[in-house]
């Protein structure tokens, strides 16, 4: 059989330009290297002309081999932040065919642009595109795909994030008959990116493409996934009531096809878009309650996405215009919820990951899917803390997860001055032991309750920030490990805390502030560590109303200083004490240690975050301190025994000079940080770096995933890596059944990291996720076992 004969003629390739964006003031460089035919058309322009006929060898040689899909694509416009570029979906230009012509934003991990109504805050980003040439027309209206739900404390933005397509149809019509079969595409965008900061950016984009059939261009598939997520038209009759009631005439929309559903209005200032969604169902379908704002149109119809969530994690998005109408339907009865999981508000999840199921009830609402960067998608309404039943549940959590929190060992330094405390209640007066104790449970309630509030107000401002967040600060780690060791050489009876006038009667009476700064003490060292049930109320505390957030930290503070006020009120336990004794010296000096391996573990700390050179300045602090703390307390046995005198000052100037000189180190210690990029952990055998493309595409292949979310400062997950992790045991069922380990590092800040534990609604660590091959991913409490880990990845037969 005879092959058909093929084609000799071809198509010149498309020519691109651009022009750096003004906001980020940055030349995107132009292509070094020429593809196809142009790279053949722009040598031969500078070869001599008795190369001529080579040249029409080499292109005959061209012209016989078959078609390939041309690059459409015009040179990038980069920036700190993304890359962007004009690309279309046909490397040709047909007045038979629309051209899908499309801004590209390939934005760095952490950052997002915005949907067309941004939500809350932001600005959605334009794109006009003029055609000229042999063909030409104008477009502008971009063809939004689904966008995910970001929320940040209690705002809602509607926003993209990773690999985004903005596409627009270009209908093209004969235009300037000499334009020797090319048209120009010219095309301006601007667009909104925001991490911690948003900064504006804009672009002129030009792309030329040949007059042709149809052909597909190298970058139609990235249209094709485009399309695949945008939504489509409801099939459905909508309707809405003007108190805000969405139903969904389809009887077969019920809690066995739904089991969740979300919906983000086309127009801004509609509803309250961070406010929970209440699902409910009834015969005739489903409603969704969204909360109207002043400025809703009652008569008007309402647009928006819709999006439907399957109880296996799937999504469907639906573009609807809902018809206003008089009167509420009918809702379910309130049993209708009961079947459906409520989820702390987080980012959107991929199509390709499940829907994680918690392990322990108490986590439930902690469970919610992972961020989609290649095509984002919506996620489960947002619900903690916003009602009374929720904040009564977080307050429980806090209270619980404070109490369990005395027995984690983060805090166990804080345990040494605890101890000291108890056994000082022996010799003391019940007036100064209640005393004592609330000023203690002050110092523990203001130490929350502040630090919640500082993170709530860096993630109002744009920080991706979550709990522990100040051990990522190689300065604050290194002023923290200085703290402790100088309560270490204060233990070892170096020198007083207090000024020798307040502590002349006894050495071991403290007053009510030195009570305070160690419940404050108590809350910065516990920070790093999440302990059980803390997660969840946490992330409750984070994601709803800010004074609603601060009861709930207030709560894990109420949590942390109960047993100590208990025994200070409780007059049968405290008379379980020893009596006071000369012990009480030795178990004084003894509780320093603990507070040095503390120090030594910071320092570590530092090394992996600063590097080697992070150590040598502290160590050289620490130096200092211990100058300034033995100066220090040979001047106050003077003026104890001797009474002041000039050379107590002096030697006080001395002490003070000390102070100074580890204080002088704090610059150095930041240079050092901010240059040095940190030390990368070696991982162990059978685990692998986490990235998000890189969950998705061992989950698509059908391998199981262990996510262990850790970092270096995190005793709990350092814990956790020792008793089950890290095991033999753990390490042959993971090799036997084919688990590959995902480790994330959040030891310093991590954009990716922090917002997939914000998606499974998390605002530290440790975080474990168990993705099977089959079925619903699998959330494990933050104290693991070796036997709940093994559970957790044995197949079930």
């Amino acid at each position: 059989m005879r092959r058909p004969a093929r084609s000799a003629t071809q198509l010149p390739a498309p020519k691109v330009a651009c022009s750096a964006p003004a906001a980020a003031s940055t030349h995107a460089p132009r292509s070094l290297f020429l593809r196809g035919s142009e790279q053949v058309a722009r040598l031969a322009t500078g070869l001599a002309t008795g190369l001529a006929g080579l040249l029409g060898v080499a292109l005959a040689c061209t012209g016989s081999l078959p078609h390939a899909a041309q690059a459409a694509q015009s040179a990038p416009v980069v920036s700190a932040h993304s890359t962007a570029t004009l690309i279309t979906d046909a490397s040709t230009a047909s007045a038979t065919a629309p051209l899908h012509v499309a801004l590209r934003l390939q934005l760095k991990p952490g950052w997002h642009t915005y949907w067309l109504n941004p939500g809350d805050a932001g600005d959605p980003a334009s794109l006009s595109v003029t055609a000229s040439g042999a063909l030409q027309g104008t477009a502008q209206t971009i063809t939004w795909p689904t966008p995910q739900r970001i929320r940040d404390a209690s705002l809602m933005s509607y926003a993209y994030t990773g690999d985004v397509v903005l596409p627009v149809t270009l209908h093209l019509q004969p235009g300037t008959p000499d334009a020797h079969g090319w048209t120009t595409l010219n095309a301006q965008a601007s667009w909104l990116v925001c991490e911690q900061s948003c900064i504006p950016e804009d672009g002129t984009f030009t792309l030329t493409l040949p007059t042709g059939a149809p052909l597909a261009s190298a970058q139609a598939s990235l249209f094709v996934q485009a399309a695949q997520h945008t939504p489509v038209p409801s099939p459905y009759p909508v309707t809405v009531s003007p108190d805000g009631v969405l139903h969904v005439l389809a009887p077969g929309l019920n809690r066995q096809s739904v089991g969740n559903a979300w919906f983000m209005p086309q127009e801004r200032g509609q509803i309250t878009e961070a406010a929970p969604q209440a699902l409910t169902f009834d015969a005739n379908g489903l409603s969704l309650r969204i909360e109207p704002t002043t400025g809703f149109a009652r008569n008007k119809p309402l647009a928006g996405i819709l999006v439907l969530q399957a109880p296996d994690g799937t999504e469907r998005a639906l573009s609807i215009q809902a018809t206003p109408q008089a009167d509420t339907p009918a809702p379910a009865q309130s049993a209708a919820l009961s079947g459906v999981p409520r989820a702390i508000p987080a980012a959107t999840p991929p199509a390709s990951t499940p829907q994680p199921t918690p392990t322990r009830p108490e986590e439930q609402n902690a469970a919610s899917p992972a961020p989609d960067t290649a095509a984002p998608t919506g996620n489960a309404p947002a619900e903690g803390g916003n009602t009374t039943g929720d904040l009564l549940r977080f307050i429980i959590l806090g209270l619980l997860g404070g109490l369990v929190l005395n027995l984690m060992p983060c805090v166990f330094p804080i345990l040494a001055m605890k101890a000291l405390a108890v056994a000082r209640m022996g010799q003391s007066e019940r007036k100064h032991q209640k005393q004592s104790a609330i000023a203690y449970a002050a110092g523990v309630i203001a130490g929350f309750t502040a630090l919640g509030a500082l993170v709530m107000a860096l993630r109002v401002g744009g920080s991706a920030t979550g709990w522990g967040f100040q051990f990522q600060s190689t300065v604050f780690v290194g002023m923290i490990t200085w703290l402790l060791f100088a309560m270490a050489l204060n233990l070892l009876d170096v020198f007083a805390f207090l000024p020798p006038a307040l502590g002349n009667a006894s050495s071991r009476k403290h007053g009510l502030a030195h009570d305070v700064l160690t419940g404050l003490l108590a809350v910065v060292v516990a920070s790093p560590c999440t302990a059980p049930f803390m997660g969840v109320a946490i992330a409750g505390a984070l994601a709803g109303p800010p004074l609603t957030g601060l009861v709930v930290f207030a709560a894990l503070g109420v949590g942390l200083a109960a047993p100590y006020v208990l025994l200070a009120f409780s007059p049968a336990l405290a008379g379980h004490l020893p009596r006071p004794g000369a012990w009480m010296d030795y178990l004084r000096q003894f509780l320093a240690f603990p507070l040095l391996g503390t120090c030594v573990w910071l320092l570590w700390v530092a090394t992996v975050e600063g590097g080697a050179t992070t150590v040598l300045l502290l160590c050289s602090g620490m130096v200092c301190l211990a100058f300034a703390a033995w100066v220090y307390g040979i001047a106050q046995k003077r003026q104890r025994h001797m009474g002041h005198s000039r050379s107590c000052t002096a030697l006080y100037g001395v002490a003070l000079l000390g102070l100074l000189g580890a204080m002088a180190l704090l610059p150095a210690l930041q240079q050092q940080a901010a240059q040095q990029p940190g030390t990368v952990q070696a991982l162990p055998s059978g685990t692998e770096a986490f990235s998000q493309k890189r969950l998705d595409a061992l989950h698509a292949a059908g391998k199981p995933v262990f996510v262990d979310m850790t970092a270096a400062w995190c005793i709990s997950c350092l814990v956790n890596e020792r008793v089950a992790l890290n095991t033999d045991a753990t390490k042959a069922a993971m090799a036997r059944y084919g688990v590959t380990v995902l480790r994330g590092d959040w030891t310093r800040r991590d954009p990716a990291i922090t917002a997939f534990l914000h998606a499974h609604g998390r605002d530290g660590v440790p975080f474990y996720l168990f993705v099977p091959a089959q079925g619903d991913a699998v959330v494990l409490p933050q104290i693991l076992t070796q036997g709940l880990v093994l559970r957790t990845i044995t197949p079930i037969p």
